[in-house]
């Protein structure tokens, strides 16, 4: 007997075995290939999107979604309130990777290619984060150098940032950190008075002078008083002569003679000195008297950037 098995839906075998489904493998490899891109960006200062350009209010590029939606809300509320009260132009870059992974060279490029601040003035300042290097950048304008100063920037970071960044706490991070930046900003007394603190120079100055120029300087002008002519009032007198008077075994007595280059004036000094004692007397005769001297006392619409140029300034740490 023949036996005949029948199937609802022959297979059509390939080549090389079963037919695959080429649809569904399609799929799925381009669902993998858009995560591996999506993963795989690296950002550089011309690629990063600027929201700015598209919304005056809003400063903070996050184009990634590692801070929240309200973090950025907050950051942006503070930078708003800098520009329209002091001119000051910021940009906030939140990323993973970027190219050139050095922070601090990332983010002044960024500055110049976008040119945040006013053409100039040179007041902008541009803040970037980078998730994978682990680093947190200032770059400051030439013109906002004295304010943001390299020191004030390494203590706000080091301070208000890093504690938090070490804990992948972004928002809080980011959040305090603009918080005290945002306070020097509008009050550049307040960030002058703090950076007086920092410098330890002007206080190194009063100290060096107090205890050397000074005692320099009234020794000088002790020693030029001597030479100060009484007759003529010109500091011209010179030593001439030198004559013992009389010596015995309890001291002795020298007469100095000063002549003025200008009168021609002899001024005599007359000094005895103790054998008994460390220190002499002295008498003046002759012409006139030596006397000793005297001492006198926005809305919803883009926004833009101005154009401006930054250096060196600012400062970046690694947490």
């Amino acid at each position: 007997m023949d036996l005949k098995c029948y199937t609802s839906r022959p297979t059509r075998p390939g080549k090389f075995g079963p037919q695959i489904n080429v649809k569904r493998i399609t799929l799925l490899f381009t669902l993998c290939l858009t995560t591996l891109c999506m993963s795989a960006t690296v950002w550089t200062p011309k690629t990063v999107p600027i929201i700015h350009l598209q919304d005056s209010n809003r400063y903070v590029c996050n184009p990634e979604g590692i801070l929240s939606q309200n973090a950025c809300d907050t950051i942006d509320a503070m930078f708003r309130a800098v520009e329209d009260s002091t001119g000051v132009q910021a940009l906030v870059a939140v990323l993973s990777d970027i190219d050139p992974d050095d922070c601090h060279e990332f983010s002044r490029l960024l500055g110049e290619t976008v040119g945040v601040g006013i053409e100039g003035r040179d007041n902008g300042i541009v803040v970037v984060l980078s998730t994978t290097e682990r680093d947190i950048s200032f770059s400051t304008g030439y013109g906002i150098e004295g304010i943001v100063t390299d020191a004030l920037s390494k203590r706000i970071q080091v301070n208000n940032m890093v504690p938090y960044f070490k804990d992948n706490n972004w928002d809080e991070g980011m959040i305090e950190g603009m918080r005290e930046l945002s306070k020097y900003l509008l009050d550049p007394e307040l960030a002058a008075r703090d950076n007086e603190e920092d410098n330890p120079l002007p206080f190194m100055l009063v100290l060096f002078l107090f205890l050397f120029c000074a005692p320099v300087a009234l020794f000088y002008l002790a020693w030029r008083s001597t030479r100060k002519c009484p007759q003529c009032g010109k500091h011209q007198l010179k030593l001439t002569h030198t004559e013992t008077l009389y010596k015995n075994t309890r001291g002795k007595k020298v007469r100095y003679t000063y002549t003025c280059k200008n009168c021609k004036n002899q001024v005599f000094k007359d000094r005895y000195t103790d054998y008994g004692s460390s220190s002499g007397s002295s008498s003046s005769g002759g012409g006139s008297v030596f006397g000793g001297g005297s001492f006198g006392g926005g809305g919803f619409g883009g926004g833009h950037y101005g154009g401006g140029h930054f250096g060196g300034g600012g400062a970046h740490t690694k947490f």
